[in-house]
């Protein structure tokens, strides 16, 4: 890995032009990799407000960011210390970004060019698994957060999804039976609004869900919510049993037929 000393300011702006638009502001040795960007100083305006939620100490844990874009949350891993950080993304430019950014602060981080679907590929558990900005791009939402549970997560998992439609949460029951219909009208029933063509521009965001299906989905998939630190972000634990099995069943199949 090349020495920081090496880099000056002018020869990062070149190499961070030539690389493209970025979406995550990144500090590089003083030069801002998206200075103009509509959310602010982004990611950094959001993880200050929940970076207290995440182990201040990572020495001795292994951390996965799945869909780490130009690798802003696993450049802040490393900086606490994770023993181990691999960052995934489908977007082959983001990790070009990600492995720049890395190069210039000096952190050892392995970047793999893979989808969430994929992730079985590991072949491994992680201490901490990072997925967030991520949900509301996914034509199948629900099958991500299963296979999260089935293949890597070991122990945490740092959630954050866009959310809209309101925050209330209502308590429900178990069950209801066929001719209740009102119960869909209360604001705090969980949804997930689908985007048949775009949402802000990007054809990418498929289903966008309310605060209380974002709860209802990370507990169905065997997710226990230990902490709320931000509006959209949540800080999960992997609990035995949970998950629809049926949904990993018929993407194994669907993944034999493919072959």
């Amino acid at each position: 890995m090349k020495a920081r000393s090496e880099y000056t300011a002018e020869s990062i702006r070149e190499r961070v032009a030539a690389l493209g638009e970025w979406f995550h502001n990144i500090d590089l040795l003083g030069v801002q990799t998206a200075p103009d960007h509509f959310l602010g100083d982004y990611p950094t305006v959001k993880w200050r407000k929940f970076a207290h939620a995440v182990p201040a100490d990572l020495r001795g844990k292994t951390v996965l960011d799945v869909g780490c874009n130009a690798g802003f949350y696993s450049l802040e891993m490393k900086r606490r210390g994770a023993d181990r950080v691999v960052g995934i993304d489908s977007d082959e430019g983001y990790l070009a970004q990600a492995r720049f950014a890395a190069e210039v602060l000096g952190l050892e981080i392995e970047w793999r060019r893979m989808s969430v679907y994929e992730v079985a590929r590991l072949g491994e558990r992680f201490d901490l698994v990072i997925f967030m900005g991520v949900l509301y791009h996914l034509r199948y939402p629900l099958l991500a957060l299963d296979l999260l549970h089935e293949h890597v997560v070991g122990d945490l998992l740092l959630f954050q999804s866009m959310q809209r439609g309101g925050s209330e949460v209502t308590e429900l029951e178990p069950d209801y039976p066929f001719w209740e219909m009102s119960v869909f009208e209360d604001r705090g029933f969980p949804r997930l609004h689908f985007v048949e063509r775009k949402y802000a521009g990007d054809p990418t965001n498929w289903w966008i869900p309310n605060r209380a299906c974002v709860e209802a989905m990370l507990r169905s998939s065997g997710f226990e919510i230990v902490d709320h630190p931000e509006e959209e972000v949540y800080l999960c634990r992997r609990a035995e049993g949970g998950g629809r099995r049926e949904l990993l069943e018929i993407a194994a199949i669907r993944e034999e037929v493919r072959a």
